[in-house]
């Protein structure tokens, strides 16, 4: 049928508003400061076939892949869906999902006795079982040893819960008294998503709603075509690489070749590293939705977000590879790494098709989670006041302490005066760290100093990727931002403990101290304008020495001003260091 522009943006616009309304009732209900403070969960809307419509709140590395999720429940009861139902899964060997921890619920939209679709929230768990508090098992060689695996299960049938489920998914958290009211907020969040779009549908009558959905993925897939056609066709490679398999000092590279042809993008991960002991293998829902991050992103919003777009790519991941890990491969770092490589070598691929337009890499992640006892249970700390800073793109510094990489600065940073009040914690320190963004004309995000100071014996899950090397790579000539580091303390008599990358830790009362990687900076720092430089000196991000070595520009002696004649004769001595005339 056909559907007039109008209408169809207005439907759009009615989906993203819902979708967000249904992050906002989760955000007001949960009961993990995981979903309340910091947003790791995502809503999506889909249509009866299972693809996405709308994923206006969330993470990308959540919705990107959505309709994996949405599709096998589809395969398991497609013939079997009633009004009330609702489903919830988490596999990502059997049930499309992204690792372990992300469970998914998915309720059917029936309205008037007709399916139109789905409502769901996909949202990353405080606990769920496994070898360590907080699911991050680092030490996990196998998908069993990260938690409980949830293959699609029914668990709402016709409006009425299945308590003995309920029962035993509570039964294996940690945190079953937080898990509790988690999933209450979830199933509240999809029946807010389902009651509006069953309104809007009523609105504008059933077949015509129907209409207008199919419209809604047919101009994203035009407008992504159009984008495609925008890159040189050609085919370009990139490659970003890890250099751990969580137990031992090894590059994990993955490699990518994108064919640009005819308005289509295809995406062949031929040549990446095999699947590797640690938990940081990719399921394929997992990087098809880091795909869809990274062409997303580089198209910097002008594409809508829903799978129409995703028809005008291909992705070749071979099976057994760090991108689309076989069974039992343990996967629960997956979101994070390598998505981050994943993301890195299709970035570093358009940037060779199209230089001006590319992005500098992220800092990744230097943190850690620590568990322990309190009086109810057990309480899982996830440390992302730790967070790493973004990449420069053209015309735009990189972000501060944005997080990882695969959230796209999505992810609150948590409030730390709340931290104090509901863990045994005492934040000691939480600052921008001074000249860590890469050096360029748009200087890279900034890391974060955080220190934090745990008064009773705790468990320690580290995740340190960007501590052994510079991981937010610079482009167009800009400098790549500093590598991170992550200290602990001993309070009981101030020893030090060496601290794995990867790695679980048992110790007493504790201080943990980080300095978070610095995001890559884009363009030659000569070309950096001189009064950003300068209020980057008196903001205390960067040093008199890197804006008068590095950046050339000169300040006055209480760096209140620049003097311009001075700047401009030491960036011409710079260069003549650089390029020295023979």
């Amino acid at each position: 049928m056909a559907v007039d522009p109008i209408t169809m943006t207005l439907v759009q616009k009615r989906l993203d508003h819902i979708s967000r309304y249904m992050g906002w009732a989760m955000t007001r209900t949960a009961q993990s400061p995981i979903f309340s403070e910091s947003h790791d969960f995502s809503c999506f809307l889909s249509n009866a076939r299972g693809d996405a419509l709308s994923v206006a709140d969330g993470l990308p590395i959540h919705t990107g892949g959505g309709d994996f999720a949405v599709r096998a429940v589809l395969r398991d009861y497609g013939g079997d869906l009633h009004d009330g139902d609702l489903f919830l899964l988490s596999d990502p060997y059997e049930a499309g999902g992204n690792h372990l921890p992300d469970w998914t619920i998915i309720r059917p939209i029936i309205v008037d006795d007709r399916f139109l679709g789905f409502a769901s929230n996909r949202a990353h768990q405080s606990d769920i079982g496994g070898g360590a508090a907080g699911t991050y098992n680092a030490a996990a060689t196998e998908i069993f040893h990260e938690g409980i695996r949830l293959p699609v299960l029914r668990l709402f049938e016709r409006g009425r819960v299945r308590e003995d489920l309920w029962r035993l998914l509570l039964l294996n958290s940690r945190t079953s008294d937080l898990l509790d009211g988690d999933l209450a907020a979830m199933v509240g969040s999809t029946r807010t998503g389902r009651d509006r779009v069953a309104a809007l549908a009523r609105e504008y009558g059933l077949s015509e709603t129907e209409g207008v959905f199919s419209a809604i993925l047919d101009h994203a897939q035009t407008l992504m075509k159009e984008m495609i056609r925008t890159i040189p066709g050609g085919v370009y490679y990139g490659e970003d690489v890890s250099d751990t398999d969580c137990f031992e000092s090894v590059d994990v590279p993955v490699r990518v070749t994108l064919t640009v042809k005819n308005g289509h993008l295809h995406v062949d991960f031929s040549g990446s590293a095999p699947q590797i002991r640690g938990f940081k293998n990719s399921s394929l829902a997992n990087t098809s939705s880091a795909v869809f991050l990274a062409v997303m992103s580089f198209f910097n919003g002008r594409v809508p977000q829903n799978q129409g777009a995703m028809r005008q790519m291909t992705i070749e991941a071979p099976p057994g590879t760090v991108v689309n890990a076989l069974p039992p491969a343990p996967m629960t770092m997956n979101t994070v790494h390598p998505t981050s490589e994943i993301v890195h070598a299709v970035w570093r691929a358009l940037a060779t098709a199209m230089p001006l337009e590319g992005y500098a890499g992220w800092g990744k992640t230097c943190y850690c989670i620590s568990s322990g006892r309190k009086d109810d249970g057990t309480y899982v700390m996830y440390h992302w006041n730790g967070s790493s800073g973004a990449g420069a793109v053209r015309g735009r510094d990189g972000f501060p302490a944005a997080g990882q990489l695969c959230t796209l600065g999505g992810m609150n940073l948590p409030n730390v005066e709340t931290y104090e009040q509901i863990y045994p914690v005492r934040i000691d320190r939480y600052e921008m760290r001074k000249d860590s963004g890469g050096a360029g004309e748009f200087r890279g995000g900034t890391g974060l100093e955080y220190s934090a100071s745990t008064s009773q014996p705790a468990e320690y899950s580290f995740r340190s990727e960007g501590s052994c090397k510079p991981t937010g790579y610079g482009i167009a000539g800009g400098e790549p931002g500093v590598k991170g580091t992550i200290a602990v303390t001993l309070l009981d008599g101030g020893e030090g403990i060496a601290v794995p990358q990867y790695g679980i830790m048992q110790l007493g009362s504790a201080r943990v101290d980080v300095s978070s990687p610095g995001g890559g900076g884009f363009g030659d720092p000569l070309r950096r304008d001189p009064i950003a430089v300068q209020r980057d000196v008196v903001d205390e991000i960067v040093s008199p020495e890197v804006a008068k070595d590095v950046y050339g520009v000169v300040l006055s002696s209480n760096s209140v001003g620049v003097d311009l004649l001075a700047t401009e004769a030491r960036r011409q001595e710079l260069l003549r260091v650089r390029c020295p005339t023979p």
